[in-house]
């Protein structure tokens, strides 16, 4: 069911009560309602836009994530919409010599689930496709002004209509309405800015592509991602690079002639991929310093207004749709038989499991961001680290790829996080 809301129509009724309203409509939202609504709740999203949908191209879901869309009965649609690679493969975005892979169909038999790569519009349809058949409540053109909250449950307020639930989580992305009620801190600007393309795939066929590995080039100060889409229709490709002007402050930064600079000293391979970009439009990178508190009575967060990462570890997405599993383990081990949610115990028990992991990840992903973009003897140390790596050393992703992540707390973990410090370097000579 979905839902327009006109602003300022007074004559609306007075929306029904439900057990969860979700603030934002992105991936973490519909993840959110997708799982408490097979859990038996009733959900209300309310979605600032016109209508639902998503911007961008790619994204990477790992196998930490595909065991959970599986268990949802959706894993099938997606990787029907997807690409399985092969392998992850990083080079050196100088010489554009191999450094290290991983191999997929072997991380696949050890976590029991595949990786796959999506564009990012099909796995928000995905969901988005589960949400209607369940029956979620999805209203759009519904700006939030507002949140509140008693000892009975919290309120939505918006232009012509209040809506009450027993739980409301803020999913409403990096400039959340409603994390400033757990903190204050502001978006963290890396500097670094992507540009994007999807283009199809006959495009660049003859270009000397990998069509069935997602490939990083890793260079100083900057990195070039591509991977297939869309079973093999599209190829996909990020360049990423540290702006020059927003390290001097300026305002209009991360510009087209930033961009050509960026990678004017890149091997072949990255150079011939960078007349597909889309120049007129790119993405400034942005975090925000992790957080421990994601709850605070009946209102709660999710998803990137609680864990906006940077993309190194390719786990936004993927965080997002852990939160929503974890929460939903938490809220039906927490009903009584009447239906009744104990939202007390169920939030404990959703904050002692996600805010620990999510800052490990947005802490890591910085330092890999780090390691990426070393230049001189740091890249040549790096160069040789990677590639001394034993090709079956999961050592660096048994502890994002592995159960532990979602694993109820009660539960004794399958692996062991292994703390990892890539910069962690002799001084090199």
């Amino acid at each position: 069911m979905t839902t327009q809301h006109v602003p300022g129509d007074a004559q609306a009724p007075e929306p029904a009560r439900v057990d969860v309203l979700i603030v934002g409509g992105g991936i973490g939202g519909l993840a959110s309602a997708v799982a408490l609504t097979r859990a038996g709740l009733t959900c209300r999203v309310l979605e600032q836009a016109p209508a639902f949908g998503e911007v961008g191209a790619g994204l990477q879901i790992a196998p930490n994530c595909t065991r959970i869309l599986r268990e949802w009965d959706l894993f099938d649609e997606i990787a029907e919409l997807g690409v399985l690679p092969r392998s992850i493969v990083m080079r050196d975005a100088v010489d554009g010599e191999e450094l290290t892979r991983l191999d997929l169909v072997d991380a696949e038999k050890r976590y029991g689930a595949p990786y796959v790569v999506i564009h990012r519009s099909d796995l928000h349809g995905t969901l988005l496709r589960a949400a209607q058949r369940l029956g979620v409540d999805l209203v759009t053109d519904c700006a939030v002004t507002a949140v509140e909250q008693d000892d009975h449950g919290a309120r939505a307020i918006s232009a012509g209509r209040v809506d009450t639930a027993d739980l409301l989580l803020g999913a409403d992305g990096l400039h959340s309405l409603v994390r400033p009620l757990f903190s204050d801190d502001q978006p963290v600007s890396s500097a670094y800015v992507a540009y994007r393309g999807a283009v199809p795939i006959d495009t660049v066929r003859g270009n000397d592509i990998s069509l069935d590995d997602v490939v990083c080039y890793v260079g100083p100060g900057s990195h070039f991602v591509q991977y297939p889409l869309r079973g093999g229709e599209m190829f996909n490709q990020v360049a990423v690079f540290e702006s020059p002007k927003a390290l001097a402050g300026f305002e209009d930064w991360g510009t087209p002639d930033e961009l050509d600079a960026a990678f004017a000293g890149t091997c072949e391979q990255v150079r011939i991929g960078l007349p597909h970009m889309w120049r007129d439009r790119w993405w400034r990178m942005f975090d925000r310093d992790p957080i421990d508190t994601w709850v605070s009575g009946r209102i709660a967060l999710t998803g990137d207004a609680a864990h906006p990462p940077l993309q190194y570890l390719a786990q936004g997405a993927v965080m997002a749709i852990e939160d929503a599993y974890i929460l939903t383990h938490h809220a039906t081990a927490h009903r009584d038989a009447s239906g009744r949610v104990d939202w007390t115990a169920a939030l404990a028990g959703y904050e002692s499991v996600r805010p620990a992991h999510c800052r490990r990840v947005l802490s890591t992903a910085r330092k890999w961001g780090e390691l990426w973009h070393v230049a001189g003897d740091r890249r040549r140390w790096r160069n040789e680290v990677l590639r001394a790596r034993d090709v079956h050393d999961y050592s660096f992703v048994d502890w994002l790829y592995g159960p532990t992540a979602t694993q109820p707390a009660e539960l004794a973990p399958m692996f062991e996080p292994i703390p990892y410090s890539p910069l962690t370097a002799p001084t090199a000579s």
